[in-house]
């Protein structure tokens, strides 16, 4: 079940599963702080912090989690809710507005901004030690807004090729080295030589047929986090300027959206748009079905690929660009709530959901990579166990990434500017007036 940070078909930011809901609720009043880490509380009343989410996946390691805290603090017990995906954002503003609204949750980072600007988050920075386990950097950055951080990391993904090995060995592909665009380009020969229509002729061949492909060799599609962001930024454009203004339309980014565009309609190595653009998570099942040779994208995939699929199958470094090579990357943290009734025992909880400790579970049971360095080995160990090595994805998180979409209205701009950007991968509008007039609609959303 997908736990990707954006669904692969649209624009704006999804982490979301379907999941079971439960109703918000709050403790009474404060205790003295302590170590979340020390030993169990003296007897007394106990207070009761909740802590929301939104997957389903990830709730059993929070309980196992959560379980080992209370071990240590008696005084606390944390309740887990689940709410849905599809209802989690529109409940998220009523709760906080009246006061219901739990004392700690997810976030995602087109989301954050918001609450943080209108004083509805803890100051992480302010309130927290900074004498806590090593964080993953690439998340710190990008829930630090206005000189302090505003959430716990608690996971994150990156990009890696996922590639079918009997079809690229066939080939004689070397896959840990693609490259996209300039003389020394590597990936359109590459998906050349693995697309193969139904009578076994390579794309790019005279007798090829491109309206009966039975092999697609990569997934260019609107995908923002695994390809069309970090392909500008491989190319020096970005999503946004410095100062949150969408800024895809430049010269450089009309390059790489126009390389993409090329793949699915001139060269026809890639999906079409009417199905890609309606069902983002179609080129995952095709490349389980075998149907896709190459398939760039993040850990949320690995347990759906594993679990449902005959393909030999491994990873490698996601294709670079002219500027190199830059990762889509992003994470979900724990925020606490400003208004809680339980602030003293609403940051123990967060201390605990900081720690290495207190993360292990989620990379024990495979839920995703921890937010925590020190717990990551948990995940790397999860996936080792099932012959997959999943260090290439910690080492883009660690290199160049793209940032992820950011600022307080995004979600608004990125709602303006995706069906003006979906036309443009449906090759109706030219790429260059597409994305000038996308860009230009999702800065007028945010600047209303």
């Amino acid at each position: 079940m997908k736990r990707s940070i954006y669904t692969a078909g649209a624009i704006v930011a999804t982490l979301g599963l379907a999941l079971a809901a439960c109703s918000p609720s709050t403790g009474g009043g404060s205790s003295p702080s302590s170590s979340a880490s020390g030993s169990s509380q003296p007897a007394g009343e106990q207070k009761t912090i909740t802590f929301r989410l939104w997957d389903e996946t990830a709730a059993p390691a929070y309980e196992e989690s959560f379980a080992k805290f209370e071990e240590k603090n008696a005084d606390i017990k944390v309740e887990v809710e689940l709410v849905p995906w599809g209802d989690y954002w529109n409940q998220l503003p009523l709760d906080v507005a009246s006061g219901e609204m739990a004392d700690i949750y997810w976030v995602n980072s087109s989301n954050f901004a918001r609450y943080a600007d209108n004083g509805n988050l803890i100051n992480i920075t302010e309130e927290l030690s900074p004498d806590h386990d090593e964080w993953q950097q690439s998340i710190v950055d990008l829930y630090t807004r206005n000189n302090a951080l505003w959430g716990v990391p608690q996971i994150w993904d990156s990009t890696a090729l996922f590639y079918n090995k009997d079809l690229v060995e066939k080939e004689g592909i070397d896959v840990t080295n693609l490259k996209w665009g300039g003389d020394d380009d590597t990936l359109l020969p590459a998906a050349q030589a693995l697309t193969v229509d139904k009578n076994g002729n390579k794309a790019g061949t005279p007798d090829f047929d491109p309206e009966n492909i039975a092999v697609y060799g990569f997934n260019a599609q609107a995908d923002l986090q695994a390809i069309y962001n970090p392909w500008i930024a491989s190319n020096g454009s970005s999503l946004q300027d410095d100062a949150g203004q969408f800024s895809f339309a430049d010269p450089k980014g009309v390059e790489a959206f126009q390389y993409l565009v090329d793949m699915i309609h001139t060269h026809h190595v890639a999906p079409p748009a009417t199905e890609t653009n309606t069902n983002g998570d179609i080129t995952r099942d095709m490349f389980i079905r075998g149907e896709l040779a190459m398939y760039q994208s993040g850990p949320y995939h690995l347990k759906q690929i594993d679990e449902n699929t005959s393909v030999k199958w491994a990873l490698a470094p996601q294709v670079a660009g002219p500027e190199g090579r830059f990762s889509g990357s992003h994470g979900v943290v724990a925020v606490g709530n400003a208004q809680t009734k339980n602030h003293a025992e609403t940051l123990r909880v967060l201390e605990w959901l900081g720690s290495a400790e207190g993360q292990k579970p989620l990379g024990e049971m495979g839920v995703s990579f921890p937010g925590a360095v020190d717990a990551q080995s948990a995940y790397v160990d999860y996936w080792a166990t099932k012959g997959v090595d999943v260090s290439v994805f910690i080492e883009a998180a660690n290199g160049n990434t793209a940032k992820a979409p950011f600022g307080p209205d995004v979600n608004s701009g990125a709602s303006a500017y995706s069906p003006k950007l979906l036309d443009v991968f449906l090759g109706v509008v030219p790429v260059e007036q597409g994305l000038k007039e996308a860009q230009d609609l999702g800065n007028a959303a945010m600047n209303h």
